[in-house]
Parts: C-alpha cells; structure tokens; sequence
C-alpha cells in the first residue's frame, strides 16, 4: 500500500538520513517513563466496501480520536500499551446518490519486550496486541437491512521502534508501530440472511467466523514525530493508517482509514 511504504521511508529517513546532519543535531538517549498518556485526533479520507448492504463502493471523510497509555518501570524490559481508537466518518457512492455513516470503537491491549540499542537512542519492541472493535455502517438510503453491524476481537503481532534526535537544541523522537493479524474471531451475518433471521428467530448461520491473514488480511500503522515542549509535556504530529478487511459467509467488508493525527503528550 502506497500510505505505508510511505510511512516507512519516513521512518528509514530518521534513522538514517538525520545522523548525517551537523547543525545543531546531537543524539540524546530515550529516557524511559514510567507513565505516560497521549490524546490526539485527526482528520482524513475513508474507503467503505460492504456487500452485505450493497456491492457499491464508496468514500468519504472521517475523523478519529486516539487515546494511548503507556507503562515501563525503569529497571524493567517489558512494558504495556492500552489504546483507544473511536471513528466516525461519513462518505458517499460513485455517483453520490447513497449515504454511509460509519462508526467504531477499537480497544488494543499490548505487552512488549523493549531493547534499548545506539547508545539509548533507538528503541525497539516487539510483542503482541489484543484487539476487540465494536462499530456499524448504516446505509441512509436502503430500507431492507440498512445497516450492518461490526464486531470482531483479534490477535495481532506488534512491533515498535522509537528514535530519539536533537535538532537545533530541541529534543524530538520518531515513533513508528505496525499491527499485523494472526487470529481472530468475528460476526457476519451470512450471504442473504437477515438479522430478523438471526435475533428474532434464533437462526444461527455460521455467524461467529473465525479468522486469519488470509481471510482478513487487517493492518494498523502509526507514524509520530514527538517534540518535548517541557519535562511535562510533549507535541506530537503523524499518521494512523487502519486497513480492516474480511471476506467471510460470501461477503466482503472494507474499512480503510487514513488520518492526519496531533496531539499532546502527557508525561505522568
């Protein structure tokens, strides 16, 4: 995907680009914190596919507000990650006749081995996510099964590094995490079934679908830079790319998201 070799050019700049500038650049170390909790939202475009409410593709603008708490005890090598994502976009078909609203809310829980290398400069990690997401996309136009109904938990490989430079005698750091499937559970009603058929009357369908890389190939990245305006405090500015997919029960479901993200930085 074009946003995340994107994404990982930049990332490969910081590490290996800037060590080549002399003014005013020096290479602080990555001081872990105990505590930390970021609040950022952002704005950018969104893709829709569902073919359980119509085969018409459409795409809109969305905004998103994220949450991320962070927690390392200094003498420790492992540390956990609790982030809250909320979505809500609003976007139209080709010909802009129809109207989705789509909304989700996504819970990842991470635990991570850290290693702290060049000097404390760089840090990697690499762990493991538990997600859960509950959401829906309602079609303002259809009056038969108008709206569908998201719900999925996974296990999701996670990896992080985080580099640490100082630009004309400001502390920065750049941040990037990738989030790759492995196993996961999800809801899906099956091809022409109705939720009448599933609620109302109890008739199970192969509803809860077990999933892999290869029937929802799902993946999250995250991009930052950070400045630390003050001890306290840090700026931080990206982007968050979500791609949740699945193609379960004969149908296909897309949710592609695209943000630009800012943001503070709470040292706790």
């Amino acid at each position: 995907m074009r946003q995340g070799r994107r994404a990982l050019l930049l990332l490969l700049f910081f590490l290996f680009a800037l060590p080549g500038m002399r003014i005013g650049l020096g290479f602080p170390a990555l001081s872990a914190q105990p505590s930390t909790s970021a609040n950022l939202i952002g704005v950018g475009p969104t893709r829709l596919l569902d073919t359980y409410l119509t085969p018409e593709h459409f795409s809109g603008t969305g905004i998103t507000y994220l949450n991320i708490r962070e927690w390392q005890r200094p003498d420790r090598h492992w540390a956990t990650t609790l982030q809250q994502e909320v979505d809500l976009s609003f976007s139209h078909d080709r010909s802009r006749t129809t109207d989705d609203l789509e909304g989700a809310y996504s819970l990842y829980w991470g635990r991570y081995r850290t290693w702290q290398l060049l000097d404390d400069r760089l840090r990697l990690q690499a762990g493991g996510v538990l997600n859960a997401t509950l959401g829906f996309i309602y079609d303002t136009m259809s009056s038969n099964n108008p709206a569908q109904a998201r719900a999925a938990v996974n296990l999701m490989p996670s990896a992080v590094a985080t580099y640490g430079f100082e630009l004309f005698q400001q502390q920065f750091s750049a941040r990037y995490e990738i989030d790759l499937p492995l196993l996961g559970l999800m809801f899906s009603p099956n091809y022409g079934q109705s939720y009448y058929e599933i609620f109302t009357q109890g008739n199970y369908d192969h509803n809860l679908v077990p999933t892999t890389p290869f029937s929802a190939p799902n993946l999250r990245h995250l991009l930052f830079l950070d400045w630390q305006a003050s001890t306290k405090w840090t700026l931080r500015a990206g982007y968050l790319g979500n791609y949740q997919q699945a193609q379960v029960n004969n149908l296909k479901q897309r949710v592609f998201t695209h943000r630009i993200m800012v943001g503070v930085v709470r040292h706790l």
